[in-house]
């Protein structure tokens, strides 16, 4: 029942995730709601890493990991794909900011995205923070939608080598479990009060009013997650639905020619930049000129 309850409830959010994740945990979820057992190599590819990341500092520069499926708080998918809560890092962050001990923060983005709710509100808070110390988001090597959309907010964008950015876009699932229920001689009943209570079951299809419901919840946040990101970025929305690779991946070079990023280095590279030197904050050439231009 654990995992239909999770599998409910992530049918019940909008997500900013690479899609390919989102099916994984989906199928994942499915089978073991149905008492079914997966190997375990593709548990291992679909559950938490068993070694997980933790905030470190590096001299003056502290290091603050934005890893796996990001959700405002993390009880519903932490079993699953371990992750970053929102919530949790964006206190992480704001001691930082504080701590006069730390002269920069480094993000250490590697992220397939995760939930809508939460992630402007810590965007908002990294991008409040600029100008009190340089903040650098070092993607090694995946910053996907809603990891995407925390990142830009960031002074500088520095890539890995290998990295790729960008999955901009969200949207829902909903599962019909009609048929299958139907096969194993379940009819469910729902009793309901309020017009659309029970609306989005998946105990049957959508309704076209539903759908459309649905769609334009998708469209709202598409269009907020496409507004932060023009801003944090300093291009314009136009820039960011056409040319930041309306939804798919974009490989390190590529991201920094579109201007999605700022410049490639190893992890390595980015903290030497800091460590054993005072700090300087400084933007990459090409988002001065966009910054100039607005």
């Amino acid at each position: 029942m654990r995992y239909a309850h999770i599998l409910l409830a992530v049918a019940a959010e909008i997500w900013a995730l690479d899609p390919q994740k989102l099916d994984q945990v989906v199928a994942f979820l499915a089978l073991q709601a149905a008492g079914e057992k997966l190997p375990d190599d593709m548990v291992a590819r679909i559950t938490r890493q068993t070694e997980q990341a933790v905030a470190r500092q590096e001299g003056t520069v502290a290091v603050l990991p934005l890893r796996g499926v990001i959700a405002n708080r993390m009880n519903m998918m932490s079993d699953i794909s371990g992750g970053t809560s929102s919530e949790g890092f964006g206190r992480l962050f704001d001691a930082a900011v504080v701590d006069d001990a730390v002269k920069a923060i480094i993000l250490d983005v590697d992220s397939p995205g995760g939930a809508v709710s939460g992630t402007d509100e810590l965007s908002g808070r990294i991008f409040a923070a600029r100008g009190r110390k340089p903040i650098v988001a070092h993607v090694n090597a995946t910053a996907a939608s809603a990891a995407y959309w925390i990142a830009t907010a960031a002074d500088e964008m520095v890539l890995a080598p290998s990295a790729e950015v960008g999955s901009i876009g969200v949207y829902g699932v909903h599962d019909d479990l009609s048929g299958a229920l139907e096969k194993m001689g379940v009819k469910k009943t729902i009793i309901s009060a309020g017009e659309f209570k029970a609306e989005g079951n998946p105990f049957g299809p959508l309704s076209e009013e539903a759908i459309a419901h649905r769609q334009a919840r998708v469209n709202a946040y598409n269009d907020q997650f496409i507004k932060t990101v023009a801003r944090n970025r300093g291009v314009s929305q136009s820039a960011v639905r056409e040319g930041f690779g309306k939804g798919r991946m974009v490989m390190a070079q590529a991201a920094i020619d579109a201007g999605m990023a700022d410049s490639i280095a190893t992890l390595d590279e980015t903290i030497g930049r800091f460590v054993g030197a005072p700090p300087k904050r400084k933007l990459a050439s090409a988002r001065e000129k966009r910054a100039l231009a607005l």
